[in-house]
């Protein structure tokens, strides 16, 4: 699989790294790590997004470069960190960028192992890992391209983005060894660390509204589900400073006895989307429940209904995904 990578990415000249529109600390690594690699192989890279990179990730150095007009004259895409089409609506119905994306050659680079959902041809690289920066890491070292020290610190941020700190259950020994390697690469953890503390700090009107979101958490499935639901009208007024979703998810995953963590948003124009975090790991088949993907820990939606008929689904689905795992586990230890 990676060799497929490499002999794209090698042909080309001209590259757009395209991001999903939930950006993340992994997306927004991996797409600037892939930039510096890239531009250093002698490529002309964009990166492109087609929202705004959130204010909480912008620590990350070189999120001011990722773009909101695509490229149409490069030869060849890399989507990264997703594999669904449902998370890359926003892109697919950008003028231009669905003609190019039948047209041109893709490469997709993604550590989550769902099926992918892509409606358009594609070279899918896929590993089991727990960042598509460690992904872009095996990448890199297999094909002997030079890692700078600013493209190492980019992946380390992937990674500790996703893997929690290094602290998920699919957080593996390989992990810690590119890791390290990163650090040895020029990669300062606890430079990486300063900085995004910085960032995360909240103001008072912020920190007050996440004692809002907390007060409006609900417990399903006898408290095995925990819920959030946030408007469009608190989207407008304070995702500018900060994700909302953001603010109570980890909060709510450290409740006794949840294992599934949701916030659903929904706009104007109908759609809902729900961010999952789970301590048992069925995000991705929740998700894919309805279209989405991710892993087993993390995972995303998007759908268009009610949100009353959307959370009646979601209990459904929560309700069959952890029955299964509970099944699925019992007889394995049996």
């Amino acid at each position: 699989m990676l060799d497929q990578a490499k002999t794209l990415i090698e042909a080309a000249t001209s590259i757009v790294v395209i991001q999903a529109e939930n950006p993340d600390g992994d997306s927004v690594g991996s797409s600037v790590a892939l930039e510096e690699i890239l531009s250093d192989l002698g490529k002309k890279v964009q990166m492109y997004c087609p929202v705004d990179i959130p204010k909480y990730l912008r620590y990350i150095k070189g999120w001011d470069r990722v773009q909101s007009d695509f490229n149409v004259h490069a030869d060849l895409a890399i989507i990264v960190d997703t594999s669904a089409d449902v998370l890359i609506s926003k892109v697919l119905e950008t003028p231009g960028v669905r003609h190019f994306l039948e047209s041109h050659p893709v490469l997709v680079l993604d550590h989550h192992i769902t099926a992918s959902t892509l409606s358009f041809d594609h070279t899918l690289v896929s590993q089991d890992v727990v960042a598509t920066g460690e992904l872009i890491y095996n990448l890199a070292s297999m094909s002997k391209w030079a890692i700078s020290p600013q493209a190492a610190e980019n992946m380390l941020i992937a990674i500790m983005s996703d893997s929690l700190g290094l602290t998920t259950q699919n957080t593996t020994a390989d992990t810690f060894q590119v890791a390290t390697e990163l650090i040895r690469l020029g990669a300062s953890n606890a430079a990486i660390e300063a900085r995004r503390r910085e960032f995360m700090k909240k103001s008072p009107e912020i920190l007050a509204y996440k004692g809002e979101l907390i007060g409006r958490i609900e417990y399903l499935l006898e408290g095995k589900l925990a819920l959030v639901h946030i408007p469009w009208s608190d989207i407008a007024e304070y995702s500018d400073q900060y994700n909302p979703s953001m603010l109570v998810l980890d909060e709510m995953r450290l409740v006794e006895g949840v294992q599934v963590t949701c916030a659903i948003k929904t706009y104007p124009d109908g759609k809902v989307t729900g961010k999952l975090r789970c301590n048992t790991p069925v995000a991705d088949v929740i998700a894919g429940f309805f279209g989405g993907g991710g892993h087993a820990y993390a995972a995303g939606f998007r759908a268009y209904d009610s949100y009353d008929a959307i959370v009646k689904e979601l209990v459904d689905a929560t309700d069959k995904a952890v029955r299964d795992y509970d099944t699925n586990t019992t007889q394995h230890t049996n």
